[in-house]
């Protein structure tokens, strides 16, 4: 058996993606860094086996993964908003929010692309992580969080 040492917030965050004592550390690890598919227990544990991904961290692959404020956007996080009766669709990569081949570094330059005007974009916006069904605002990440 190795070892590794980690910082303090490295410790807190893993242990916070284990859903209960079965779920070790190196599975977690293995997740995050998706190394190898995850059996059918582990992803009920973690929750992916009900079409939700974990909050925060992304499905697996951390460097895809746009951190903006605090919060960690799962590549591929689609976002939604009704504005004047249409349906406007955006998506994220690891650089920020894209409409249209257009790249956005905030949530509220995204909104503003789309409006013409200053928008709270946490509000504007709703998202869809990967492997969730359900949409639900952004704003609502920053108060799971």
């Amino acid at each position: 058996m190795m070892t590794i040492e980690v910082d303090f917030d490295v410790y807190k965050a893993l242990t916070a993606r284990r859903s209960n004592e079965t779920v070790t550390y190196n599975d977690v690890l293995r997740m995050l860094l998706g190394l190898a598919q995850p059996t059918a227990g582990l992803r009920r544990l973690f929750g992916l086996g009900s079409g939700k991904a974990m909050r925060q961290a992304g499905p697996r692959n951390e460097v895809s993964d746009w951190l903006y404020k605090g919060i960690r956007f799962s590549a591929g996080t689609e976002l939604r908003a009704k504005y004047k009766g249409q349906v406007h669709r955006a998506r994220v990569d690891r650089d920020g929010i894209v409409i249209d081949g257009r790249r956005f570094a905030t949530p509220s330059d995204a909104a503003r692309a789309v409006t013409g005007t200053n928008v709270n974009g946490w509000r504007f916006w709703q998202c869809r992580l990967p492997g969730d069904t359900g949409w639900r605002r952004l704003d609502s990440l920053r108060q799971d969080s």
